[in-house]
């Protein structure tokens, strides 16, 4: 089973990334309206806020389902997200 550990590393480093690419896109396209950008952000970060509290949850009936849980999710929020952050 994977630490904990490394779940919010990945966490992190997903959605981190994800903002990082907005941030691009912004500075490469500085005439183009940047609210759909700061909401994707946005996202991202309540996101990230929301797999850290799941992440830091005590007490678990079944650990390793719960943590899988967790990845599957983070996996279908990154690709929702990547796909918004490529229609820019």
């Amino acid at each position: 089973m994977a630490n904990k550990r490394d779940l919010k590393k990945d966490i992190n480093y997903v959605l981190g990334d994800i903002i990082e690419e907005v941030y691009v896109w912004e500075l490469e396209n500085p005439d183009k309206d940047n609210k759909t950008g700061e909401a994707i952000i946005d996202e991202a970060i309540t996101s990230f806020d929301g797999f850290m509290a799941r992440a830091n949850e005590r007490k678990l009936e079944n650990p390793k389902q719960h943590f899988k849980s967790i990845r599957e999710d983070l996996e279908k929020t990154a690709k929702a997200l990547v796909k918004k952050v490529n229609a820019l």
